[in-house]
C-alpha cells in the first residue's frame, strides 16, 4: 500500500485546470489519471490523502461473494465495485469495495453517481487500509446517511453491519463471525447474507 501526499506527486508535467491554489478531488483524480498506476491496485482518496492498494484473493473473494448474494436481489446495474462516489468531508473520494445504488438512481453531469443515492456499502479489511475504513470512511458514510454499512474483516473473522446513520455516526452495530448469517432483511438491503464461505486471514 501506498499513501501519498498530493504534493509528491510532480505537477511540473501536468497543466491545471485551474489557476487557484484550492485542491479539488476532480483535480486529484485527472492528476491520477495521468500516473502509472498499475493494474489491480485500487485507488482512492481518503481525506486529502491518496491510497494505492494491491487487492489480494482473500480481499477479492469477499467482494465476489458479497456481489453474488446481491445479484440473487438486485439487477447488475445497481451493484457496483471499486466505482469513485465522492462523499462528505475534506476531499474524499471513495471506491468503494461494493455499492448498491438506488433504484431509478442516474449519473450526474461528471459520470458519477451521487452518495445521496447508495443504499448499501460494504468495505472488506485490508490491514494497510484498516484504519481509513472503520475511522474516516465510516464517518463519511454516516454524514451522507447511507443506510447500511459493513465492514468484513478477514483477519478477526468478523462482520460488523453499521445502520441507523444521525448527526455523523451510526446509532446501531451488530457484529457477528464469520460463519453466522447477517439478517438484513428488515434494512434497505432487504436479503440475508451468508458469510460462510468468506475466507480468514
Amino acid at each position: 500500500m501506498t499513501v501519498m501526499e498530493i504534493d509528491q506527486i510532480d505537477t511540473d508535467r501536468i497543466e491545471m485546470a485551474d489557476s487557484s491554489d484550492e485542491r479539488t478531488l476532480d483535480m486529484m483524480f485527472e492528476w491520477l489519471e495521468q500516473m502509472p498506476v498499475p493494474e489491480g491496485i485500487k485507488v482512492e482518496i481518503v481525506e486529502g490523502h491518496i491510497f494505492m492498494s494491491p487487492q489480494r484473493p482473500t480481499h477479492w473473494d469477499i467482494i465476489a461473494n458479497i456481489y453474488d448474494q446481491l445479484r440473487t436481489e438486485y439487477p447488475r446495474k445497481r451493484i457496483m465495485s471499486d466505482v469513485r462516489i465522492d462523499y462528505p468531508g475534506h476531499l474524499n473520494g471513495f471506491a468503494t469495495d461494493v455499492t448498491l445504488i438506488a433504484e431509478g438512481a442516474a449519473t450526474d453531469s461528471k459520470g458519477l453517481y451521487r452518495c445521496q443515492d447508495v443504499e448499501f456499502v460494504a468495505e472488506v479489511i485490508s490491514k494497510s487500509t484498516a484504519a481509513n475504513d472503520y475511522g474516516p470512511k465510516k464517518a463519511a458514510y454516516a454524514a451522507a446517511e447511507i443506510p447500511v454499512c459493513l465492514i468484513a474483516d478477514p483477519y478477526t473473522g468478523r462482520c460488523h453491519v453499521f445502520t441507523e446513520p444521525k448527526d455523523g455516526d451510526y446509532l446501531t452495530r451488530l457484529t457477528v463471525p464469520f460463519g453466522r448469517e447477517l439478517d438484513l432483511t428488515d434494512t434497505v438491503v432487504g436479503l440475508t447474507l451468508k458469510t460462510d464461505e468468506f475466507p480468514r486471514g
